[in-house]
């Protein structure tokens, strides 16, 4: 394979793509895709938590410039915005998309033809945002996108709540990961997302994830090929417990690791109802969370740094 061509073209060409689709399929059957294993038939149009049926929703697709340098480039991330979401966090900042369902049901030819709208744009990648719920549809898309000429990579941009077995089914297909580390206490998560077990759940997800791609590569450009990028929002109060996901990346994934500590939090959907997620980001808070990362041992932090406004 080509060092610069996407993992999923080989992939297919030896025929795993087609059995990675079948298999994908045959899950939303009895869909436990992601960790909420919600057993219903979305083909059958039944709906489970992320209420999404047997057709992925989208919301939006476009060139964005508000990603990571390495995945931006000169014309953008080829981002496409799912509706619905796994995990429905009570601070969201895309509330309207995840939680009001704002986007229109696409077949896998349209999903494919805004791919590859996408790339013949400029884009330097297509930028799945929140896909753990529409794995299968995302596949088969490809397969059709691949015809059509597709030769960027793929980003997988999720919350982290993902399945190993549904990651698995990625293997060879995804060439960026790009998960964001949002909590390791699980009074948090049952709070925030009504999921106690995303701490367990996003260790092994994260650890499956490098064992797949490894440490995020960027060539002579400063352009991402292939790897692990993380993020982490910083939360006011500490809540997002910055300290111990940067410990266990550290320690567990690599200090090499690829994180962007993320300063932009604003409270958002229906942040007021929790002390504390009732205010911005403090900059005293965000410069605390890089000095964490720092004495954690992480040596590749994404350098954007926000403009704090001092009243």
């Amino acid at each position: 394979m080509n060092r610069d061509e996407p993992a999923y073209i080989k992939t297919r060409s030896v025929g795993l793509l087609a059995k990675k689709i079948e298999r994908a399929y045959k899950a939303l059957a009895h869909c436990e895709l992601c960790p909420r294993k919600c057993g219903v038939n979305r083909l059958a149009g039944e709906y489970g938590f992320c209420n999404t049926g047997e057709r992925a929703v989208v919301s939006s697709f476009n060139a964005h410039f508000g990603e990571e340098t390495p995945l931006v480039g000169n014309h953008g991330s080829g981002t496409i915005f799912f509706t619905h979401c796994n995990l429905l966090c009570l601070f969201c900042q895309n509330f309207e998309i995840s939680h009001f369902g704002h986007g229109n049901p696409v077949s896998c030819d349209r999903l494919a033809e805004m791919m590859m709208s996408l790339q013949n744009s400029g884009c330097l990648n297509i930028n799945f945002v929140t896909p753990s719920h529409v794995v299968p549809q995302m596949l088969s898309a490809l397969d059709i996108a691949i015809d059509k000429g597709l030769k960027i990579p793929l980003v997988f941009n999720s919350g982290g709540y993902d399945s190993v077995p549904t990651l698995k089914m990625l293997d060879g297909i995804v060439d960026i990961y790009m998960p964001d580390m949002k909590f390791m206490n699980p009074d948090t998560a049952e709070r925030l997302c009504q999921t106690r077990d995303y701490p367990m759940i996003l260790r092994k997800a994260v650890l499956e994830m490098h064992r797949q791609v490894g440490d995020l590569i960027i060539d002579d450009t400063g352009l991402a090929r292939r790897g692990l990028l993380v993020r982490h929002l910083v939360l006011p109060e500490g809540l997002a417990d910055t300290h111990k996901i940067m410990t266990f990346i550290a320690n567990k994934v690599s200090v090499d690791t690829y994180v962007n500590i993320m300063p932009q939090y604003r409270p958002c959907g229906r942040a007021h109802e929790i002390r504390g997620l009732n205010r911005s980001l403090s900059n005293k808070e965000y410069v605390t969370s890089l000095k964490q990362a720092e004495d954690a041992g992480i040596r590749r932090l994404d350098q954007r740094r926000r403009a704090f406004i001092i009243r």
